[in-house]
């Protein structure tokens, strides 16, 4: 999810803290508790950090050992202590703990649901796992958990009665949002008047609860782009990969393959120069405004050694002044 909603998520968990007669007994209990399941909400993305060494870096790390399985417990262990210090030791550390621990998890877990997903099963396993059901930013999750904190901060309502019926409903809502997005895959091939066997289909939400971002990986390894709207299919786009050499040996670069490790759903086009070879990378899943503006692009001279290099998210434009600046 966005920054935004995983900080109102920790303010939400905050408030579900109410239930604990523990916190709700002691004021300076519940100060800590809101800090530790902030912070503990937000921790895992501190990983953006990693920016300051770069796209390529950031891209293949983001969401990587930050929301793994290690990492949760570190997070725990991590806030539990810097409240322990603060309080000098005055804290009971199992109950403010457990409210970290719960705060940390809902973050990696709520993350699985969108398309970016996480590396949550390290150091088991290094793949990728992301659901495709709820959208990056989902209003009716950020929306429900604003109204919820407005009416406990105004003193309306009980929060040990307001937080858990919300979170009731969200828990209910995810389940049918996985429930429309199951639902939606298995209709692709009814939906779609050009479907032929071995054709296999992605559906990636949006913003509206009602349009899905539809990817087709056709037999011949090709991709075709569209939306569905009210049960009603458009097909926008195809793209069909490259397989010039300059696209294999572009797989070496340590940007591209940064690119590549984070995404099953890159496709390479190569434009021919007189200087040599632009090998341009993107991830088809991410369509905006006729572009792909999530990419990989690497400049080769005809000896495929390279000239330079750009992974991250942009349009055209800022794309080639970005090469621009990094060649000359």
């Amino acid at each position: 999810m966005d920054s935004g909603t995983h900080l109102v998520m920790g303010i939400g968990l905050a408030g579900l803290a109410a239930v604990d007669p523990v916190v709700a007994a002691n004021q300076s209990i519940q100060t800590a508790v809101l800090f530790g399941t902030v912070v503990g909400s937000m921790a895992p993305d501190f990983d953006a950090l990693l920016r300051l060494k770069g796209n390529a870096c950031y891209i293949r790390n983001h969401r990587g050992l930050s929301h793994s399985l290690p990492a949760i417990a570190i997070w725990t262990v991590l806030i539990t202590g810097i409240l322990q210090l603060f309080y000098q030791g005055s804290l009971p550390w199992l109950h403010i703990g457990g409210w970290v621990l719960l705060a940390v998890c809902l973050h990696v877990f709520t993350d699985l649901f969108n398309t970016y997903g996480t590396q949550a099963m390290r150091p088991f396993t290094e793949k990728w796992i992301s659901w495709n059901i709820i959208h990056i930013f989902d209003p009716i999750i950020f929306t429900v958990h604003v109204l919820a904190i407005l009416l406990w901060a105004g003193g309306f309502v009980n929060p040990a009665f307001l937080f858990p019926l919300m979170y009731l409903f969200i828990a209910i809502y995810f389940v049918w949002r996985t429930f429309a997005s199951r639902s939606t895959v298995r209709k692709m091939p009814t939906l779609d008047k050009k479907y032929k066997d071995g054709d296999t289909y992605i559906v990636i939400p949006t913003i509206s609860l009602t349009i899905w971002n539809v990817v087709k990986h056709t037999k011949d390894g090709g991709f075709v782009i569209g939306n569905l709207r009210n049960e009603h299919l458009s097909w926008l786009d195809s793209v069909h990969c490259s397989d010039h050499p300059a696209v294999e040996k572009s797989k070496n670069d340590p940007a591209i393959s940064s690119f590549l490790y984070f995404t099953s759903f890159a496709c390479a086009d190569v434009r021919e120069h007189q200087w040599g070879y632009e090998v341009r990378w993107c991830d088809i899943r991410y369509r905006h405004r006729k572009q792909y503006p999530f990419v990989g692009v690497l400049l080769m001279n005809k000896k495929y050694e390279t000239i330079g290099s750009y992974v991250g998210w942009l349009s055209d434009e800022r794309l080639m002044k970005r090469l621009r600046m990094d060649t000359y």
